[in-house]
């Protein structure tokens, strides 16, 4: 592990100073994200995220850097499905678009904090056991198939069946209430404090963003067991997600295909890693073919779209 303090406190220190950018000067007041202001908004973390790259292939060397890369694009790619499920939960829950980045920056914060613990916790596993690396490969085959024939509608974000709200209820650590006026995740009622359904909302998030790390962080592992190269890579791109999701929540429709595209990419990096000690696949072919499965699922989505625009009766 080539990485040395000054790699870690470079990267806190560009993710502390962009979420502090984000938080405290360009959303320090609640409004509703813009297509426009979201597209920009995730074209400046992915230039950040690839300066980044640029600054580990000048200092550590092209093997890391691209290894960087790929795991970003891994990320990234899956966390579109996150999208889906977003747009599910906060239509669920009727939450007005000018307090849904409010709940995706908080809960993103929380998907760092556990998305590290999940990642080290794979690392030294692998370090330890060798062998759960066929376990990983197994169960990214198995969610890439069961990713390929679930439907978005399948998909539930009923409260009463998140095991972390039930449990908050049955210890009735917190009372909650169900409405959010002002967007508040706790206020006082009667002298007591209270959650709101914002608050419900965020754990809702939260514990699906954990089910989705279940997959996309093994998916990383198949590619390189560095604990820097995967955090880093993971991070930039879950604090891209919220952007991404501004910009593309409304138009999710248009990319039929890609949902098989991210199955494929599970299932090629759970066969990635059941075979990595019969046959090793370099990273530069591996990155190659992530990218031909992305590109080839949003044409194809692109086409079916335009074709249906075309086989449309005239209003």
């Amino acid at each position: 592990m080539p990485e040395t303090i000054f790699e870690w406190g470079a990267f806190v220190s560009i993710i502390i100073f962009m979420l502090a950018l984000d938080l405290f000067v360009f959303h320090r007041k609640a409004h509703e994200i813009s297509v426009k202001e979201a597209l920009a908004m995730s074209g400046v973390w992915i230039a950040v995220s690839l300066l980044f790259n640029l600054y580990l292939y000048v200092d550590l060397g092209s093997e890391l850097a691209t290894q960087f890369l790929a795991g970003y694009l891994i990320e990234k790619a899956l966390s579109v499905d996150n999208i889906f499920v977003f747009v599910v939960i906060f239509s669920y829950f009727s939450v007005r678009p000018i307090y849904q980045h409010r709940i995706l920056f908080w809960g993103i914060i929380g998907a760092v904090v556990m998305r590290g613990i999940l990642i080290f916790a794979g690392v030294t596993l692998i370090h330890q056991f060798h062998w759960i690396i066929y376990l990983f490969g197994a169960f990214l085959v198995f969610t890439g198939l069961k990713m390929a024939f679930t439907k978005e509608e399948d998909i539930d974000p009923d409260p009463n069946k998140n095991p972390v709200l039930r449990f908050l209820n049955r210890q009735q650590i917190i009372p909650i209430i169900g409405f959010h006026d002002h967007g508040e995740f706790f206020k006082k009622q009667a002298g007591k404090w209270v959650a709101t359904s914002m608050f419900v909302v965020l754990v809702v998030v939260e514990t699906t963003d954990i089910m989705f790390a279940l997959d996309s962080i093994p998916a990383i592992l198949s590619i390189t067991t560095d604990p820097f190269i995967v955090f880093s890579s993971n991070i930039f791109a879950i604090l891209g997600l919220r952007a991404l999701y501004f910009a593309v929540a409304g138009i999710m429709d248009i990319f039929y295909y890609l949902r098989y595209g991210l199955a494929f990419i599970l299932a090629f990096v759970g066969i990635k890693m059941l075979i990595m000690d019969l046959l090793y696949i370099p990273i530069g072919i591996a990155l190659g073919i992530i990218a031909v499965i992305l590109v080839v699922s949003i044409v194809l989505s692109l086409v079916r779209k335009r074709h249906k625009m075309f086989d449309a009766p005239a209003g």
